[in-house]
Order: structure tokens, then sequence, then C-alpha cells
């Protein structure tokens, strides 16, 4: 069984921004860029009926789009760095879709996400680096930031076994805003002619 977790993708001008970290660190394995993305929720290994239900739970969320920029650099385990990142600037509208993805989760009997969110793109894990490579690395990219982009849609994406850092597979893609943009056929229908 895959392991699933809803995500956001990464546009390909942004992704290009963050293809140019690449490099320049010993010991990193620095993930393909078609496998970029922010996780909002990890669903973990499920069984057919309960993937099917988040996903059809996941249907209901009626959100507008909205614009995230990447902005900042950091890592994880600050005792033993085991992977290098780029954040998020903070956003009200991603910290609110990704609570509602949690509720839905939680409704459906899956346990709490034990981590708090921290939105981030993983760029490269890493293998016995050395402290000062790593702090040598960040601290020359620590200014990093993208230009804006538009968020349309959220994804179910699926991990194949691996060591990590893919491949990933959209298996269900989630629009936002459609409900907004589309007049609905109640009221498109009753709205008066103009045509005396």
């Amino acid at each position: 069984m895959p392991r699933l977790f809803t995500a956001l993708e990464i546009p390909r001008e942004a992704a290009l921004s963050l293809s140019l970290l690449r490099g320049g660190l010993p010991g990193a394995r620095w993930l393909d860029v078609e496998n970029y993305h922010i996780t909002l929720r990890f669903i973990g290994d499920v069984d057919g009926p309960t993937a099917d239900e988040v996903i059809n739970a996941l249907d209901r969320i009626d959100r507008s789009s909205f614009s995230l920029t990447l902005a900042g650099m950091g890592l994880f385990g600050s005792k033993r760095p085991h992977s290098i990142w780029a954040g998020v600037a903070p956003s009200v509208e991603l910290k609110a879709l990704q609570a509602e993805i949690e509720r839905i989760c939680q409704r459906l009997g899956l346990a709490p996400d034990p981590r708090r969110f921290s939105p981030h793109v993983t760029l490269a894990r890493l293998r016995h680096p050395r402290l000062g490579d790593v702090v040598d690395y960040l601290g020359g990219r620590g200014d990093f930031r993208t230009q804006p982009f538009d968020v349309g849609r959220f994804v179910v994406m699926s991990a194949r076994d691996s060591v990590g850092g893919g491949p990933y597979i959209v298996e269900e893609a989630y629009p936002l805003g459609w409900r907004n943009s589309v007049p609905s056929l109640e009221t498109s229908w009753m709205q008066p002619s103009r045509s005396n």
C-alpha cells in the first residue's frame, strides 16, 4: 500500500529558484525538482477503504485560492542534522486549509498528527554531515526568497517504497476557489433578461 499525504505542489518558476540551491554541501542527497512539495498532512499507510473515505471527504473543502512565497532556509535535527529545507512565509490561508484537512482526518478516525505544522519544502536529506558544513551552507543562503505564486489546488500524493524523497504521484487533486468562480445554476437562470 502506498503512503499517502496531502500537499501543495510547487510551480515551475518557484521550483527553478529552489533548484539553484542544490550543491555545495557534502553528504547531501538532493531531491529531484519534480518531487518538491509542501506537505499539509501526513496520512500514512492506510487500507483501500480508508484511503477512499479520506479522498471523498476532502472533496467537501471549499476554500479560495491564495498566494504563497517561499522564504528562508533551515534544517531539521539541530544536533544531528538530517535534512535541509526552504521555508514558507506566514500565510493565514495556508494554516486554515491545513487545519481543515487535519479536522477531516481526525473525524475519519485517523490519529492526530503529533508534529506541529511547519510548512516547508524539503530540498535534501543529509547523511553524516559535518555541522560546520551545514552552517556554512545555510549562512550563504539565508536570504532566499521566491516571487509570490498562486495556489490553485491541493493534492493527495502517494510515496512509493524508497529511501525517501520520491517518486511522488498525484492521486487526486482538489481545486481551490472553483465554487466561487462558477455561477450556480440556480442564480444564473433567475437573472432578469436585459433584452428590452
